[in-house]
C-alpha cells in the first residue's frame, strides 16, 4: 500500500469514528439485544375515546414491557412499542395495520378502539398470522361468529356489560327500557345484548333510537326517551357520546321526571369528566378499578405519576395485562412470528393470577375470563380524593360474567 493510500484510509477511518460519535447520542441501544418483538398500539389518540385508551393505553403497554424486562426470560428479546392514531375509522386502521405487518415488522396489535375497527382487523390478523389483543373493543361477536385463532378479547364485552348492569337494574324493578344507541357496531351489540337480558328478566323494551358517533346535540333523542313511558333510559354508546348524553339529560330533567339513566358502558375517565354531582348514583359494570386492592392501587399510583395524575381506566389496565401475558407466551414459544402458536401458549397458561384482573384464563374462543364488578358511583360526600369514585356492589365470577362457550357460535369451538 502506498503512503498516500494509507493516509487516505486513515483519514476515512477517523471520519467514520467522528461521524459515529455524532450519531450515537441520537439513538438508544436496546435494553436487550436478541429476538425482535414489535408491539403496535392502535388507539384513538385524539378523538372521543382517547381518554378511555389512547395515549394512556400506550403508556400502560410500555409499563408492561418494562415489567417483563425485569424477568430472566426477557433477556433473549429486543422489544419495541410503536403507536398510531386509529382515528376511529376501520379503513384507516386496516391500512395502518397492514403496513405495520407487511413492512414494519409489527407482531401484535393492542387496544383497537371500536368494535367496527376490531371486526375489520380480526380477519387481517388471521391472514397475516399475527396477534390482536382487543383491550378496548366491546362487541361479543369477536368471540362469537367473528372469532379467530389469532384474537384475544381481554377487558370486557357487551354480553358481560348487559348481564351485569341490565340484569341488576331489571331485577331491582326497572322493567321498562328505552335505548339511546350509537349507530355503530358497539352500540348495536350493547343494545342487542342488553335487550335480551331485559326481556329474559320479564322486562319490556319500549323503544330505541340511534345517533351518529360524536353527536353534540341529544335533545331529540332525549325527548323521545321522555315520551316513551320507559322507567330506564339506557345509553348504549361510549366515551364523549355518553358524557354528552348524561350532561344533557340533566338539562332535560330526565331523572327529575322520574326516569333513571343506565350507562351501559362507562369508564372512570367518564365519571371524572362528568363530576360526581352529575354522575352520582349511576350503576355500571367494570372489569377493573384502581382502588380495589393493594396491587391495583400500586399500579394506579405508578400509572398516575406518568399520566398527569390520571388513574387508569379498565381499557388501559387491559392494555397492560394483555401485553404482559402476551410477552410471557412469546417467551415460552421463543418467537413472536407464529401468532397462532403464541395465542395457543397464552391459552395453555391456564388460570393464572393477573396483578390487575385477578384470576384470569384465556378460553378457546379467544375470550379472557376474569371477574367483573357491578359498581355504583359515589356521592361527592362519600368520595375522599380524586378518582375515589366507585362502591363495589357485587363481584361476578369470570365463569358467570361472560357468555357461556356453547352459546357463542364461534366456529373454532367444536
Amino acid at each position: 500500500m502506498s503512503l498516500s493510500t494509507a493516509l487516505r484510509s486513515r483519514a476515512f477511518a477517523l471520519s467514520a469514528v467522528a461521524l459515529s460519535a455524532l450519531v450515537a447520542p441520537l439513538s438508544v441501544a436496546p435494553a436487550f439485544a436478541g429476538t425482535p418483538v414489535k408491539i403496535g398500539v392502535l388507539a384513538d389518540m385524539s378523538g372521543i375515546f382517547s381518554d378511555i385508551g389512547g395515549p394512556g393505553a400506550t403508556e400502560a403497554t410500555r409499563m408492561a414491557v418494562e415489567d417483563f424486562r425485569k424477568r430472566p426470560e426477557a433477556a433473549g428479546f429486543d422489544i419495541e412499542v410503536v403507536a398510531a392514531d386509529a382515528q376511529n375509522k376501520p379503513d384507516v386502521s386496516s391500512s395502518i395495520a397492514r403496513k405495520w405487518f407487511d413492512t414494519d415488522g409489527v407482531d401484535v396489535l393492542v387496544d383497537l378502539p371500536t368494535s367496527a375497527i376490531s371486526l375489520a382487523i380480526a380477519p387481517l390478523v388471521k391472514e397475516k398470522n399475527k396477534v390482536a389483543l382487543f383491550t378496548a373493543s366491546g362487541t361479543s361477536d369477536l368471540t362469537g361468529k367473528s372469532c379467530t385463532p389469532n384474537s384475544v378479547h381481554w377487558t370486557y364485552d357487551t354480553w358481560a356489560l348487559a348481564h351485569g348492569t341490565a340484569d341488576a337494574i331489571t331485577r331491582a324493578g326497572g322493567k321498562k327500557w328505552f335505548f339511546i344507541t350509537a349507530d355503530f357496531a358497539l352500540g348495536h351489540s350493547l343494545e342487542r345484548d342488553a335487550s335480551a337480558v331485559v326481556k329474559a328478566d320479564g322486562g319490556q323494551v319500549m323503544g330505541s333510537v340511534r345517533h351518529p358517533v360524536d353527536t353534540k346535540d341529544f335533545s331529540s333523542y332525549l325527548v323521545q326517551a321522555q315520551s316513551s313511558g320507559a322507567q330506564i333510559v339506557a345509553l348504549t354508546n361510549a366515551g364523549g357520546d355518553t358524557i354528552a348524553a348524561i350532561k344533557q339529560s340533566a338539562e332535560f330533567g330526565i331523572v327529575q321526571g322520574g326516569q333513571k339513566l343506565a350507562g351501559m358502558l362507562l369508564f372512570l375517565s367518564d365519571i371524572h369528566s362528568l363530576g360526581l354531582k352529575d354522575a352520582q348514583g349511576l350503576r355500571l359494570t367494570t372489569g377493573f378499578y384502581w382502588d380495589l386492592n393493594d396491587k391495583t392501587r400500586a399500579f394506579g399510583e405508578r400509572y398516575a405519576k406518568r399520566n398527569n395524575g390520571r388513574m387508569p381506566t379498565m381499557n388501559q389496565a387491559g392494555a397492560y395485562s394483555a401485553t404482559l401475558a402476551y410477552l410471557t407466551a412469546v417467551a415460552k414459544v421463543g418467537s413472536p412470528k407464529d401468532g397462532v402458536a403464541v395465542v395457543k401458549a397464552m391459552r395453555e397458561m391456564g388460570a393464572f393470577d393477573d396483578p390487575l384482573f385477578g384470576k384470569t384464563q384465556l378460553r378457546e374462543d379467544g375470550r379472557v375470563l376474569h371477574d367483573m364488578m357491578l359498581v355504583e358511583v359515589k356521592t361527592p360526600a362519600e368520595s375522599k380524593r380524586p378518582y375515589d369514585y366507585y362502591k363495589v356492589l357485587d363481584t361476578i365470577p369470570g365463569d358467570r360474567a361472560f357468555r357461556p362457550l356453547k352459546d357463542g357460535d364461534c366456529p373454532m369451538v367444536k
